[in-house]
């Protein structure tokens, strides 16, 4: 019996696996990333928006918060959490009601925070432990508003890659890319959307 394994395990040894091919670089994805052929919020916009996410673009400031004050009105939102200083900032120059205590978060409304990124190709938001919205505020609540500019625009994974190994020494330790909202059809193949994670996500252009 031990003949037999032993000769078995002699034979795998002279394949030729392809697992011991030369490993992808980031240079060898150009051929899955072609080039960009519209502006990058817009490309963003489209792929956000097949995937399921709200994206409403906003000229100025005061759009954006007349946006947000119409939005938490249709909703009839009254606990918006946020712990970004400079969107703080914002939202008390124009009376925009928000909670900065990290307290009852579970029994929000939506968390509104900023992002690393966005990624045009795929409509993906990156975000991350470095922010100071943390981990907790774009998973806890029912509903997550990203605000972003478009200069946070970026093409493909490649050039998110290149950013964040030019931040080597402020490396986070989480990065998450999202998409749209958690989905799931393990329960008898009934589609469930936001099974874990926000139920939606918005992402508001400000372009500044």
């Amino acid at each position: 019996m031990n003949s037999a394994k032993n000769n078995i395990l002699k034979r795998l040894q002279n394949v030729n696996s392809p697992l011991k091919a030369q490993p992808a670089t980031i240079d060898k994805m150009d051929a899955f990333y072609p080039e960009a052929t519209d502006e990058l919020d817009i490309l963003f916009a489209q792929a956000f928006q097949k995937n399921g996410g709200k994206f409403i673009y906003c000229e100025s400031q005061k759009e954006l918060m007349e946006n947000l004050h119409l939005l938490a009105k249709q909703r009839n939102w009254s606990n918006l959490y946020c712990w970004n200083q400079a969107l703080q900032q914002i939202f008390e120059r124009h009376n925009f009601a928000y909670c900065t205590t990290r307290d009852n978060l579970i029994n929000s409304d939506a968390g509104i925070t900023t992002c690393e990124a966005l990624i045009a190709r795929t409509g993906s938001i990156l975000l991350s432990s470095n922010s100071e919205s943390g981990r907790s505020l774009s998973i806890v609540p029912p509903v997550h508003i990203v605000i972003a500019t478009p200069n946070q625009v970026v093409y493909n994974l490649k050039e998110v890659l290149s950013l964040q190994t030019a931040r080597a020494d402020q490396w986070p330790s989480m990065l998450c890319f999202t998409s749209t909202n958690s989905r799931t059809a393990d329960i008898e193949k009934t589609l469930v959307n936001g099974a874990h994670g926000p139920k939606e996500i918005f992402v508001f252009m400000l372009d500044i």
